[in-house]
């Protein structure tokens, strides 16, 4: 399965998460994310990886679900848990918190996957965004720093 869609954001992120990841979240602050200890936390657990893209503006993404064994070049990998399956791509102004989910109002998809782990494979050029997730084993990440693509 894979797919194509624009999304604007005005905080230079893409966020990708099971919603259920992140329940604990839905009654913090919507821009709980925006302390760079906490999205760290979140995302070297597996809950949520924030792409931060390095500037406002329209994106397109390409996504793609696909265990065929198909690597990109050059990408960056990072791992992300799915426990529900009900998993938002989108626009990280978006994400869960401020009493308020995601759903088909916002911009972005939201994916219907197997529960399990998976490894993202993540590659951007210009305001092209690539995204290959397949299976995996590993759940969490190991990261000092906040993911920037």
């Amino acid at each position: 399965m894979n797919g194509k869609f624009q999304f604007f954001t005005d905080t230079a992120a893409l966020c990708l998460y099971d919603l259920a990841a992140l329940k604990h979240r839905v009654e913090d602050t919507p821009d709980w994310w925006s302390i760079a200890e906490d999205e760290l936390i979140e995302v070297n657990a597996g809950n949520c990886l924030f792409l931060n893209l390095g500037e406002d503006g329209q994106y397109e993404v390409t996504w793609s679900l696909d265990d065929a064994g198909k690597e990109l070049e050059n990408a960056q990998v990072y791992h992300l848990r799915v426990p529900s399956g009900n998993v938002y791509l989108g626009a990280a102004e978006d994400v869960t918190g401020g009493e308020l989910e995601p759903d088909e109002s916002c911009g972005g998809v939201l994916l219907q996957m197997k529960p399990g782990n998976y490894a993202c494979a993540v590659t951007k050029k210009d305001n092209q965004i690539s995204i290959t997730i397949k299976p995996s084993l590993q759940s969490e990440n190991s990261l000092n720093d906040l993911i920037r693509i």
